[in-house]
């Protein structure tokens, strides 16, 4: 457990686009902004500087940015599960004492995090880093490949995207399949596509399904094994006074909410990510249509569940619809 309480505070400006890239994270965090409670808004805005302009949107691409220098190389590890199942013959599936047994993974960092940044007792600088791995966490986990051990979450695997043949898998899906489709669709910024994906959820095709990604299912039920109780977002409440409530103990207890929703992006390794023949460009014709919902409805989902996330630890609820 040492990496995750090791904490050396180096703000960098160095800048390289990672999981989801740069627009991908941007746009999770953006998309947060418009659903945060007033309690956890004034947080956020007051907690991030001026070096994020105050927001979530700029603030979600830092954890990406840091991992590669020497005094945050032990956070690499924390940006995903390394889920050993078998996506190839249909066999999709994350469990935590399987595949997180030694606690690096995403799933006991967002616990870890989510723990630090209510914490009273720690420095200014200190709660800064929590919320920057919050935002950046959370929005990873929605990423189908970082759920996913095969070929190293897909970097072992060649893949041409828009022509060009020196990509990976995961590269595809970071970075080549996001930018596309924002310049296609979304005006070119992640701004825009945070609004675009907002409209969706409070009036569009999305509408209908937000209240469902604010359940959780248990570490040990299969995802939507149990049903949704009555207000949305109680299992979610219920998840983290839980969670909170066990911080008084050794270790860090699993969250149900993070090991459902890397059920969720995991399952699309199954269906949909590693459908495609050698050869063909991941970032057009058929694989290209069938991945895109995917990425919207993954970048709208993990920013929604951030704002929840945020609102229930500094308002109480998730004050959403």
């Amino acid at each position: 457990m040492a990496p995750l309480a090791a904490f050396t505070t180096i703000f960098s400006a160095a800048l390289s686009a990672h999981a989801w890239g740069n627009l991908g994270h941007e746009t999770i965090g953006f998309v947060a902004e418009q659903f945060l409670a007033p309690k956890a808004a004034t947080f956020v805005h007051s907690t991030l500087n001026a070096t994020w302009n105050f927001s979530l949107g700029p603030a979600a691409i830092w954890a990406d940015q840091v991992k590669g220098e020497q005094a945050f190389k032990w956070s690499a590890d924390l940006h995903f599960v390394d889920a050993q199942d078998s996506p190839l013959t249909g066999q999709c599936s994350v469990e935590e004492e399987r595949d997180c047994a030694d606690q690096i993974c995403i799933l006991a960092a967002i616990a870890n995090y989510t723990a630090r940044v209510v914490n009273p007792s720690l420095a200014a600088e200190q709660t800064l880093e929590a919320l920057l791995f919050i935002d950046h966490f959370v929005g990873d986990i929605g990423q189908p490949l970082h759920v996913e051990a095969l070929e190293e979450g897909g970097n072992g695997i060649s893949a041409v995207c828009s022509g060009e043949s020196s990509d990976n898998l995961h590269a595809a899906w970071d970075t080549g399949m996001v930018t596309k489709h924002i310049d296609q669709v979304h005006g070119g910024t992640p701004q825009q596509y945070a609004n675009d994906l907002v409209a969706e959820i409070k009036n569009g095709s999305f509408a209908s399904l937000a209240a469902s990604w604010l359940a959780c299912s248990s570490t040990t039920e299969p995802l939507n094994s149990r049903s949704l109780e009555t207000r949305p977002g109680a299992q979610l409440e219920r998840d983290l006074t839980e969670f909170l409530r066990s911080q008084e103990g050794e270790g860090i207890t699993p969250l149900e909410c993070p090991i459902g929703w890397a059920r969720e992006s995991n399952a699309f390794d199954c269906t949909v990510v590693f459908n495609f023949t050698t050869g063909e460009d991941l970032c057009s014709g058929v694989y290209f249509n069938d991945a895109v919902p995917v990425i919207d409805l993954q970048l709208a989902k993990q920013g929604f569940r951030l704002a929840a996330w945020l609102n229930v630890l500094f308002d109480g609820a998730t004050n959403l619809p």
